[in-house]
């Protein structure tokens, strides 16, 4: 997992912030997605 990418989980974790946490939950899920293919 990116640095960047762990830094806002963090910090939207922290924060309780449900909408960022799902974004950034949906790009992480992207970005596996891509790199398998």
């Amino acid at each position: 997992m990116p640095t960047w990418l762990k830094k806002q989980l963090t910090g939207a974790f922290l924060q309780k912030d449900k909408y960022q946490i799902r974004l950034l939950n949906q790009c992480w899920f992207f970005y596996c997605t891509r790199e398998n293919d």
